[in-house]
């Protein structure tokens, strides 16, 4: 069963955790998906509201709202594209120094939940990355999304062929305890009209 989710940051407004790796973000069909991040935020704070989501095998900042209103502004601010995620990831091979990746992604339908590079009928995405250290074999780099699709730094990192360590979905060749992809920064207008910085420790 995953780690205890750990609040980060707690006020009026909203609810950031550090939702750990294998934990669903929200409920799945059946009754052995049922065990979330939003459903263990709602026991210790009845009516928190879900604003956004990361994959189960992601780890890192998860932000909840407190109140509808609250809600109404995240969810605006993430669809404007006002929030600067950060995520650090370690991948397969040494991609060089840092780049911008400018692939469209699209659902790949009959592998469902998988998504592919589709030049035709995907939709616009950009990753950017820079390298912060390389071991001979794995890299490890910070990614900023520059847009917000599912599966977007797994599919791009995949489609310069570097996927993440430990992606079994895309990459079960090579099987790793956890998908080393961790969300560890989120800069994003609060309801109240400041900026709000988060963060959480990587941990890996």
């Amino acid at each position: 069963m995953p780690s205890e989710v750990t609040i980060v940051h707690l006020d009026e407004d909203l609810i950031a955790i550090d939702k750990p790796a294998g934990l669903l973000s929200v409920p799945g069909r059946g009754p052995d998906k049922q065990d979330c991040a939003s459903g263990r935020v709602q026991a210790r704070h009845p009516g928190a509201l879900v604003v956004h989501r990361l994959d189960q095998a992601t780890s890192g900042l998860l932000v909840f709202a407190r109140h509808l209103a609250a809600q109404q502004a995240l969810s605006r601010a993430f669809e404007q594209r006002q929030v600067q995620k950060h995520y650090v990831a370690v991948v397969w091979g040494d991609p060089g120094a840092s780049g911008l990746i400018d692939l469209p992604l699209a659902a790949d339908w009959p592998n469902r939940p998988r998504q592919l590079v589709d030049p035709v009928h995907g939709r616009p995405s950009q990753t950017a990355w820079q390298r912060l250290a390389f071991d001979g074999v794995q890299s490890r780099l910070a990614l900023a999304p520059l847009t917000g699709r599912a599966h977007q730094l797994r599919v791009h990192l995949l489609a310069i062929g570097h996927p993440i360590v430990g992606d079994a979905l895309y990459d079960p060749e090579r099987p790793a305890p956890r998908l080393l992809l961790h969300a560890q920064a989120l800069s994003l207008p609060h309801p109240q009209g400041q900026q709000l910085h988060l963060e959480c420790p990587c941990p890996f």
